[in-house]
């Protein structure tokens, strides 16, 4: 059995899926076990909301801090489901990203290894998209090894988190980052109380504004080839600016709904074939149907355990296939200069590898 962890952009918790993995006749199946999401206090949220800020000792202490708080709520997940940590082969960890700039060569996505290792007693790959990086590559998207293999009858994968991003498996491979979407959102929300919108319901009760959508589409990254990626960095340089202009003389629901406009112009753009969509915004039926009434496309949304866990579900599934040392890392998707079996690897003191993944 192995944990797959991921924790978002935005903030809404550390998802965790217990999974099992069966390889027959070269082809992959999976099994969701269990799934839960441990929600951060609002101290964690704080932190890590502003990590991209804090000193390098600062962040650097937070690291650990947030390793030690992530082997906590796996160990509190373990018992609650009856589980023996030694039932457990591998626990495979995103990390949250604080730093995403691979054009220089940058990135960092902090929750020590070594420390979930040593207070869960349990194996731990992590830190997946360090080494693309410096292979020349973006670091991301990291799921399309698991989409090709996992979810194989689909034409496209596309995932609604704090930032949406897309498998294309029609004609080879290619993914990329399309744009932010429950990043913004859930910023919007805030200024009104509230963690999200719910069901879009803020958004359906504004109005497009038709200069600050224009601003939007025209960002230079939605007119740039795939590899590419996005990160808060991003967000801050780019968008930001056009958000808070358009705050300064229009109601919160209507610049929420001018951004439910963009997000959804910019997805159906890419959208064909038979779509699975997962992640927090398939949730939102607003958003889901202003992408349907934009596109062609058949989308599928599969039960909400697939939905809310899919991420967590594909790394889990990656981190198996670096203890395998079998490549989890497409090169033709991240740009990097070949395909490879990405992650640290940090075992606890004196355990040795489980021979049971291998």
């Amino acid at each position: 059995m192995t944990i797959g962890l991921m924790s978002g952009t935005s903030l809404d918790g550390l998802d965790m899926g217990l999974c099992e993995f069966r390889l027959n006749n070269k082809t992959w199946t999976y099994s969701i076990d269990s799934a839960t999401t441990s929600r951060y206090d609002v101290a964690m949220h704080d932190a890590l909301n502003q990590a991209r800020f804090m000193s390098s000792d600062a962040l650097t202490r937070l690291d650990k801090t947030y390793g030690k708080w992530i082997a906590g709520a796996i160990n509190d997940f373990l018992s609650q489901h009856r589980i023996k940590h030694n039932d457990v082969d591998l626990i495979a960890s995103h990390g949250h990203t604080v730093f995403h700039q691979p054009d220089k060569g940058i990135t960092l996505q902090i929750g020590d290894g070594d420390a979930i290792a040593e207070h869960t007693g349990i194996p731990v790959v992590y830190d997946f998209r360090t080494a693309d990086v410096k292979s020349g590559g973006q670091g991301a998207p990291l799921v399309p090894m698991g989409d090709v293999m996992l979810f194989r009858n689909y034409d496209q994968c596309l995932n609604l988190g704090g930032f949406s991003n897309i498998t294309d498996k029609r004609c080879g491979i290619k993914a990329w980052d399309i744009c932010p979407v429950n990043t913004i959102l859930n910023d919007l929300a805030a200024t009104c109380g509230s963690p999200y919108d719910y069901n879009g319901n803020m958004g359906r009760q504004g109005k497009v504004i038709q200069s600050c959508f224009d601003k939007l589409e025209n960002l230079q990254f939605y007119h740039q080839p795939p590899p590419k990626s996005l990160g808060r960095e991003w967000i801050d340089k780019y968008v930001k600016p056009i958000i808070e202009d358009a705050l300064q003389n229009n109601t919160v629901e209507d610049v929420m709904r001018t951004w439910y406009e963009h997000v959804a112009c910019r997805i159906a753009d890419v959208l064909q074939g038979k779509v699975l969509v997962t992640g927090g915004g398939a949730h939102n039926p607003f958003l889901i149907d202003l992408i349907r009434q934009k596109s062609n496309a058949v989308i599928y949304i599969p039960e909400p355990e697939v939905v809310d866990y899919k991420e967590a579900l594909i790394f889990a599934f990656l981190g198996l296939l670096r203890m395998r040392n079998e490549n989890n890392i497409l090169s033709v998707v991240t740009g990097a200069l070949h395909d490879h079996s990405s992650g640290k690897i940090a075992i606890p003191f004196c355990m040795k590898l489980p021979s049971s993944i291998l």
